[in-house]
């Protein structure tokens, strides 16, 4: 009496005792989590390794009299031509400008060839200058600049820029949780088919996310790891989709032995037996892939490992503690209308996933040649994808300060309106103003402000902003004034191009790290060399087919101007390390039939049957939840949500499915090489009878 008093007081207490600390954790965190968002940096510079030639300029600027220059351009249009009282007023608006904000240089003005357009550089260097000034600046200006009957005014300029992409960002956190959210609770309802079971889950994701943006702040504080919009947004997706799929995995799995054990306790004990060790693996798996992200080069990616990992682990957390303990509590009525009852059965049905199973086992050698055909020809649509992402096209919708440069390239062809950037030793300034002006595609050149030791060189080239022009004169700056002068070349477009080399210098890092590390993890799991080889090559074709896909939908379809250059790396990164997921959870339960003394045929198929439901249900999970991102104003976003999103429903229902499957049963034992798996069994010998005396 006295044992079984204690088991069953341990049985009510435990739970309880698990919700009551995550409440008090979430009063703990709760406030850290609300600065999540204040602590995002989205400036191109603060995605640039310090290391890199604009960062140096932008940390001098800095320190210059009046911080970092805010450099706008407001421009003056009218389709038919500009008339004597629409200069009138722009010379008034523009006077306006000056009274209200300290400026660099008086505004002058610079009209167009063919009359339409008049633009006005405005330069701010208020000291103090930060992000809220800047933007301050600039809506104050937009206040100020107006127009009407028929004359259009814009304020352009990297400032603008700058301001309009903070609001972007600004206003993805609150869009994409809520979005989030919205698309996971439908398809929960969708396949639990209860009014209550789909709240449990989702509650506790929830509350995962609120824990993740508390460790990011902490991270952010503590170690200055660089936190983007863009990381925010992906580890946001990362906590709502990883962890729904982890929570359909131990539902699943407590559903079923709620039907073998009496108490809800016991049965979830047996779930997290069962099922722990899988959901452990495959977040392990996840965490060190992004965590490789740390030797990238480029801040935003390194920042987005850590960040991305406490996502991760955030969830793992919740969905092995919390949602264990909350669906104990409940007990079984949590399942209503289809209570699974002690001691029933489960309704036999006709499983979709053993009919492909058993499809694909009459013909493998065929399945398996046409799956790899299929993915090796959507992977040539690679060579369809844009060229390299402009900053004026990163936007879906157009915000004033890309109206405004679209304007001043109709109406200044040929024609740069944003500044290179050239910092020198104040005592060469004037001799780099020289050389500046005399570099093949460099129309002026003026000196600026100096201090520290530094003076401020501004080099107008003469083709446009991002053009291949413009790009040959900023390797002319650099390669004939940095080593003779002792200058450090830098702006918007010198911060694009050092965005684009830090970039390709990261693939060749990060993507062999990323396949090594998850190949250890999956050997150990397995004890193979041959299946973790084999999932590898399954998600790496996945990789491809997925961003081929994109190379047929980008531009044809959707209008993009460009393709991000960072898409490559970490859509490879997210789809290895997710994708393998799905493979950890069909080989596992492959490898334990395997041990039961099933026959390798027997095996793949019994694991395809009693996966491919949960698998196929956590894929499309989570393929909505990056799809979210396509939902986004930032190109970059939406591209990397279409790539992951394919991805994830390619790996999910045609390589787990058939190609994996198919593959397994080819290779037969020697999937298993070299453990003992792999070799036949001894057959067992008869025992000889013995002869009577």
């Amino acid at each position: 009496m006295g044992a079984g008093g204690t088991d069953a007081g341990r049985r009510r207490a435990v739970p309880w005792v698990v919700v009551g600390l995550w409440v008090a954790a979430l009063v703990l965190v709760g406030p850290f989590a609300g600065k999540f968002s204040g602590i995002q940096q989205n400036r191109s510079v603060d995605y640039l390794p310090d290391s890199a030639d604009s960062t140096r300029v932008a940390r001098v600027q800095d320190r210059l009299p009046g911080g970092e220059a805010t450099d706008l351009l407001v421009v003056y249009h009218r389709a038919g031509g500009l008339t004597a009282a629409d200069k009138e007023r722009a010379g008034e608006q523009v006077a306006r400008i000056e009274a209200a904000y300290p400026l660099a240089d008086k505004p002058r003005a610079l009209p167009s060839r063919d009359g339409t357009t008049l633009m006005y550089p405005v330069s701010s260097t208020r000291p103090g200058q930060d992000d809220k000034a800047r933007d301050a600046f600039v809506d104050g200006v937009r206040g100020i600049a107006d127009g009407g009957d028929g004359l259009s005014v814009r304020v352009g300029g990297p400032g603008a820029l700058n301001t309009d992409m903070g609001k972007v960002f600004g206003s993805i956190d609150g869009t994409l949780l809520y979005a989030t959210l919205g698309v996971v609770t439908v398809l929960l309802v969708l396949i639990y088919r209860s009014p209550v079971l789909w709240l449990v889950p989702l509650a506790t994701a929830g509350v995962a996310a609120g824990l993740a943006m508390a460790a990011g702040y902490a991270l952010h504080e503590a170690f200055g790891v660089t936190v983007t919009g863009q990381s925010g947004g992906v580890m946001t997706v990362l906590v709502l989709g990883a962890g729904t799929d982890y929570a359909l995995l131990l539902i699943s799995r407590h559903r079923e032995e709620l039907r073998r054990h009496e108490r809800p306790y016991d049965a979830m004990r047996a779930a997290l037996k069962g099922c722990g060790p899988a959901i452990l693996a495959s977040s392990a798996t996840v965490a060190a892939g992004l965590l490789c992200l740390l030797a990238a080069d480029l801040n935003s990616s390194s920042g987005m490992g850590p960040v991305g990992t406490v996502g991760v682990l955030a969830a793992l957390l919740a969905m092995t503690t919390l949602l264990p303990a909350v669906l104990v509590l409940l007990g079984r009525r949590v399942f209503w209308p289809m209570i699974p009852a002690f001691g029933s059965e489960p309704r036999v049905r006709r499983s979709l996933f053993a009919a492909m199973g058993t499809s694909a086992t009459r013909r493998p050698v065929a399945v398996l040649a046409g799956g790899a055909v299929l993915l090796g020809a959507l992977a040539l649509g690679v060579l369809h994808l844009p060229g390299s992402l402009r900053q004026e096209d990163s936007f879906t919708k157009q915000p004033e300060s890309i109206v405004a440069a679209q304007t001043l390239a109709h109406a200044y062809p040929g024609r740069s309106s944003q500044p290179v950037t050239v910092i020198a030793p104040t005592g060469k300034a004037d001799a780099v103003v020289a050389a500046a002006r005399a570099t093949d595609g460099g129309a002026r050149a003026t000196a600026g402000r100096s201090g520290g030791g530094w003076s401020e060189v501004r080099v107008f080239p003469t083709a446009a902003p991002e053009s291949p022009g413009e790009t040959r004169t900023i390797e002319a700056l650099r390669a004939g004034l940095d080593d003779r002068y002792g200058t450090h070349v830098g702006g918007p477009s010198a911060q694009q191009l050092d965005l684009a080399d830090s970039q390709a210098r990261d693939r060749e890092v990060v993507v062999p790290l990323v396949l090594a590390a998850v190949f250890v993890i999956l050997v150990g799991l397995l004890r193979s060399l041959v299946a973790p080889l084999m999932l590898l090559v399954a998600v790496v074709a996945v990789w491809g087919a997925a961003l081929g896909i994109g190379g047929l939908v980008f531009g044809p379809v959707l209008g993009f101007q460009g393709t991000d250059s960072g898409l490559g790396l970490l859509s490879f990164v997210f789809l290895v390390a997710l994708g393998v997921d799905y493979g950890i959870f069909l080989m596992h339960r492959m490898r334990e039939e395997s041990l039961a003394g099933a026959e390798p045929r027997t095996a793949a198929l019994t694991a395809l049957r009693t996966t491919g439901g949960v698998i196929a249900s956590a894929g499309v999970v989570l393929a909505a939840t990056f799809a979210v991102l396509t939902t986004l104003p930032l190109v970059p976003l939406v591209e990397l949500g279409f790539v992951i999103a394919v991805g994830v429903l390619l790996d999910t229902f045609l390589v787990r499915t058939y190609l994996v499957t198919t593959a397994s049963m080819l290779l037969g034992r020697r999937v298993w090489w070299p453990g003992r798996l792999s070799r036949e069994p001894e057959p067992v010998r008869p025992q000889r009878r013995r002869e009577p005396v």
